[in-house]
């Protein structure tokens, strides 16, 4: 599989009927969500099936099977990590807005980079329905800046400093322009807690929201699934890359024996 998910998939709780065994997915997704701490390019697709761990369907086991054929086919990819002069925080914030089919609840996504290195992402369910997009993309920007605070204090405590303040990206111009607008609306008040903890961020010149296209939101493969061209492109721009290193170390069967003979000799010694 070119893609941990379908575009086409789309999940639910009520549809299909119930899966033989429940345990297995419970373990399986167990293993999957610990290899997602590393693997960004499957942190939607598991974060999307495992909603159904308290009573799996057949569709949604089937939706976890793609995800070990498509980690089976890359299997040698992992996030590379370069060595950069430059110490600058940026970080891509977006939302899907009334994702979910079964409560329209919206999904909520980020990814950080230190320069070139991604250090940190996220995709999770809103909590409540948000009544519009503006709303589901400033959600996601309180995440954000939650996280990027979070890793400026420990680099802080590394003594590394910034040459300039984080630089958050949002693909959505009303989230973008609420960010640094002194005039708060009305049929806003519902997010005020998130927006004047976003604003108050950048009034203090801690950081700044930019606006870029949908075309150039990294954060966009943490939201949704994709067709194969733009997931494969998105996952380039992660630095999620096939790595010329084998997982497995080279000690053969002889030096095996020698170390067992080694650790012999050790043990008689001591013993005398």
């Amino acid at each position: 599989c070119a893609t941990p998910m379908a575009t086409t998939c789309n999940l639910s709780k009520f549809e299909g009927a119930d899966f033989s065994d429940p345990q297995l997915y419970r373990s399986t997704l167990g293993a999957l969500h610990y290899l997602s701490f590393t693997r960004p390019d499957i942190a939607y697709s598991v974060h999307r099936v495992s909603k159904f761990m308290h009573q799996p369907k057949e569709p949604h086991w089937q939706a976890v099977k793609r995800i070990l054929r498509y980690l089976k086919h890359t299997i040698s990819f992992g996030l590379y990590f370069s060595n950069q002069t430059d110490q600058a925080l940026h970080s891509f914030s977006d939302a899907d807005w009334a994702g979910d089919s079964d409560d329209r609840r919206s999904e909520s996504a980020y990814c950080i980079f230190h320069e070139k290195n991604l250090i940190s992402w996220s995709c999770k369910q809103q909590q409540t329905v948000a009544r519009s997009s503006t709303e589901s993309e400033y959600k996601s920007l309180s995440n954000a800046v939650a996280e990027l605070q979070w890793i400026q204090s420990v680099l802080h405590d590394l003594h590394i400093s910034l040459p300039q303040c984080p630089t958050l990206w949002c693909d959505n111009i009303g989230a973008t322009y609420l960010s640094s607008n002194p005039v708060f609306h009305a049929r806003t008040k519902h997010i005020e807690i998130d927006f004047h903890y976003v604003r108050d961020q950048v009034l203090q010149k801690k950081l700044q929201v930019l606006f870029i296209t949908s075309k150039n939101q990294l954060a966009d493969l943490l939201t949704k699934a994709l067709n194969a061209p733009r997931f494969t492109m998105l996952r380039a721009n992660l630095q999620l890359q096939e790595l010329p290193f084998r997982l497995r170390g080279d000690i053969g069967a002889s030096d095996a024996e020698t170390q067992v003979t080694e650790e012999d000799k050790c043990q008689n010694s001591s013993n005398r």
